[in-house]
């Protein structure tokens, strides 16, 4: 597959800066998959498009202050520490800026010089292994400190600052360790989720913590040659409980994000979702047979990026392209703050 057939004219100006409020007025093009037949309607109207039978599954990761800037030592010059993935006692996966300025050895402050990082190792993604350390040794919690110096990361195509941190959390947010949002669930208010609740037959969580590799388009021009970011995953035993028996009844597994979709299918074995913990560079692209999820509430996504692909594995190529060009048209709001897709 060639990445050009993945591509649309996004205009600027339809790229959300902040989030509808309330959260749950956005809109929300309905598509149905099997005639490509769309609908135009508000967010509140989700519960019109669920079934009793149905189970609805939400990631319940949480965005951590994942952003630390401080500066280099020796040196004095600026460096920036983006954390994606927490190795135990200290080290975490991050990327890091300036790059070339940041070998292994190199030690980063921050704050009024309370916490510290050291350059371990480059990792095969070109990012950086760091330590955290308390300078002298000094006592507190390295989690604490790191939250403390730290900042809620944002998508780079969201250039104002958000008023309040909560705007870039679900509900649902309860485990922390993303570095992204999961924005199909941002548009659920309290409120919602107990319509939701009233309708269907069981909501049940997974955890899947976003990297920011779900930010990046894909660069190669053929799509098999993209290597697909990894990230962890954890599926609790009643959830797998609840979408096994509702395999096993032919009932609908809904998923509340592409991330969602990510965990029940890479946790697919022999038709059955198994439980535990994982990580996860399962890259969703046309020609994926789903295994578990059979209706999928989302965003619109960036040209070029392995979400788009998702959505096309998940409805066809055809179906989402000419979804896209309708919403461009109809002025919907994309990508991380933007209006959501039901897909049925």
């Amino acid at each position: 597959m060639n990445i050009s057939h993945f591509d649309y004219h996004l205009p600027q100006e339809l790229i959300a800066q902040e989030p509808a409020r309330p959260r749950d007025a956005s809109r929300l093009l309905v598509l149905h998959k099997a005639t490509g037949e769309t609908e135009h309607r508000r967010f509140r109207d989700l519960p019109d498009y669920l079934r009793a039978e149905d189970v609805v599954v939400f990631n319940d990761t949480r965005v951590i202050r994942a952003r630390l800037r401080g500066r280099r030592v020796p040196g004095g010059g600026r460096a920036e520490l983006l954390l994606l993935q927490d190795r135990g006692e200290g080290v975490w996966e991050a990327l890091a800026t300036p790059g070339r300025r940041l070998p292994p050895g190199r030690r980063i402050v921050f704050g009024q010089g309370e916490l510290e990082a050291e350059v371990l190792e480059r990792t095969p993604s070109g990012g950086r292994l760091v330590k955290f350390t308390r300078p002298g040794g000094s006592a507190g919690d390295l989690a604490e400190m790191i939250r403390r110096v730290g900042e809620v990361p944002l998508p780079p195509y969201i250039t104002r600052p958000v008023e309040d941190e909560s705007d870039y959390q679900t509900v649902f947010a309860r485990r922390p360790g993303a570095a992204a949002a999961p924005t199909a669930g941002l548009h659920f208010s309290p409120e919602m989720v107990e319509a939701v609740r009233e309708r269907v037959t069981a909501m049940a969580s997974v955890t899947l913590h976003i990297g920011v590799g779900t930010f990046r388009p894909v660069h190669v021009e053929r799509v098999e040659e993209h290597v697909m970011h990894e990230e962890s995953y954890a599926i609790p035993e009643e959830t797998s409980a609840m979408v096994n028996r509702a395999l096993e009844e032919g009932r609908r597994v809904v998923a509340v994000g592409t991330s969602t979709v990510r965990a029940l299918e890479a946790a697919a074995e022999g038709g059955r979702v198994r439980p535990g913990q994982g990580v996860t560079g399962l890259f969703i692209v046309p020609g994926h047979r789903f295994r578990v999820v059979s209706a999928l509430l989302t965003n619109f996504h960036l040209p070029r990026s392995t979400l788009l692909l998702m959505v096309c594995a998940f409805a066809g190529r055809e179906n989402i392209m000419r979804a896209y060009q309708e919403a461009v048209e109809r002025r919907y709001r994309f990508l991380s703050f933007g209006d959501a897709m039901f897909i049925t």
